[in-house]
C-alpha cells in the first residue's frame, strides 16, 4: 500500500490535485482520499454531499471527510477514559476539574488527526492507495512532527515514572511489612516495572509512535507539496521543505498549479528557486483548469496531466 500527503500554501489547489490523482490511480487501482483539512472541498470537487462521512464514487474510488471537532472530541474522550482508570488511586484529588480544561489544551486537534491518520494506515489494508489531501502547511507540519517529538517525551517520562517506582520501593522496605489490618485499608501501588499501568501505558505508546514513524519514512510513503506560480506559494512551499528535512520525512513529487502562458515566466523563476533546495525531486506543472477559469464545478477532478506519471507508484 502506498500512502501519499498533498500538502502547500491554502488555496494553491491541493485538494484539487489530491482528488484528481485519486480519480486517475482509481481507474486501475483501489483507492482511499481522506480529507483532513477542516475547510474541506473533496465533495465539492466530485460534485457530492459528505458532511464528514465518506461516499463510494465507483468500486474503487472511497472518499472520506474527517470532522476535525469530532475528531477531538472523541480523542480527548478516550484519553481521558485512560488517565481516569490508569490514575484511579487519586480520585479524591478531583481530577475531574483538570480534566475538564484539557479539551482547551494546545496540540489536541494535531493529536487527534494523528490518531485518525494511524487509525487509517492500520486498518484500510483493501486499498492500494491512500491519499490524505491535508490542511495548509502550518499545521500539516505540526501533526506529521508529533510522533518523533512525543517518542522523545514518552522516553523522558518513562525515566521519571522508573524514578518514582525506585522510591516506592525504597519507602516499602523502610517501612517493613504491612500487617493484615493496613493491607485491607492500603491502596495497591506498583513497584515493579512490569505491574505498573503507567509505564505500560508509556511503552505502548511508543511503540505505536515508532511503528508509524518508520511507516512515514517509509519508502512506501510521501508528501506532494502543490504550489502556485507566485512568490507568497514559493516562500511557504520553502518552509514546508525545510520543515519536512528536519523531521526526514520524504519529498516525492513537486506540482505547480494554475500554470498560464501569462504567468509562465514567474513559474519558471519560482521552480528555479525550489529547484536550489529539492534538487532533483520529480517536478509536473498544472496548466490553469478551463472549469476553474470559466467557474463551472463540473468534473473538476478530471485533468489532462498524468499526476502519478513522476512517480512511477503505478501497480
Amino acid at each position: 500500500m502506498k500512502i501519499l500527503f498533498y500538502t502547500g500554501k491554502g488555496g494553491v489547489g491541493k485538494s484539487t490535485m489530491a482528488a484528481s490523482a485519486a480519480w486517475q490511480l482509481s481507474q486501475k487501482s483501489r483507492v482511499l482520499i481522506v480529507s483532513l483539512d477542516p475547510a474541506h472541498n473533496l465533495g465539492d470537487i466530485f460534485c457530492v454531499r459528505l458532511n464528514g462521512r465518506e461516499k463510494r464514487m465507483n468500486d474503487r474510488l472511497l472518499l472520506r471527510e474527517v470532522d476535525l471537532h469530532k475528531l477531538s472530541r472523541d480523542y480527548l474522550e478516550r484519553e481521558i477514559g485512560v488517565l481516569t482508570r490508569t490514575y484511579s488511586y487519586l480520585q479524591a484529588l478531583n481530577l475531574d476539574r483538570y480534566f475538564s480544561v484539557l479539551k482547551y489544551s494546545p496540540g489536541i486537534e494535531e493529536y487527534a488527526l494523528l490518531t485518525s491518520i494511524e487509525e487509517t494506515i492500520r486498518r484500510e489494508k483493501d486499498f492500494d492507495f491512500i491519499i490524505f489531501d491535508t490542511p495548509p502547511t502550518g499545521l500539516t507540519l505540526r501533526f506529521l512532527a508529533l510522533p518523533q517529538i512525543t517518542i522523545t517525551w514518552i522516553d523522558r517520562l518513562a525515566q521519571i515514572r522508573r524514578q518514582i517506582l525506585d522510591k516506592r520501593h525504597t519507602i516499602q522496605k523502610i517501612r517493613g511489612p504491612a500487617s493484615e489490618e493496613e493491607k485491607k485499608q492500603e491502596v495497591k501501588l506498583a513497584f515493579d516495572e512490569k505491574d505498573d499501568a503507567v509505564l505500560k501505558r508509556l511503552m505502548s505508546l511508543k511503540q505505536n509512535y515508532e511503528s508509524l514513524t518508520g511507516i512515514l519514512q517509509g519508502p512506501d510513503c510521501g508528501v506532494v507539496l502543490v504550489f502556485n506560480p507566485d512568490m507568497l506559494s514559493l516562500r511557504e512551499s520553502e518552509r514546508l521543505v525545510e520543515g519536512l528535512r528536519d523531521i526526514n520525512l520524504p519529498l516525492r513529487l513537486l506540482i505547480q498549479n494554475k500554470v498560464t502562458e501569462e504567468n509562465r515566466s514567474i513559474a519558471g523563476q519560482v521552480v528555479a528557486e525550489l529547484r536550489k533546495m529539492v534538487g532533483d525531486i520529480p517536478l509536473l506543472q498544472v496548466a490553469l483548469s478551463a472549469q476553474l477559469a470559466c467557474g463551472l464545478d463540473s468534473k473538476l477532478y478530471d485533468i489532462p496531466e498524468d499526476l502519478m506519471a513522476p512517480l512511477d507508484w503505478r501497480r
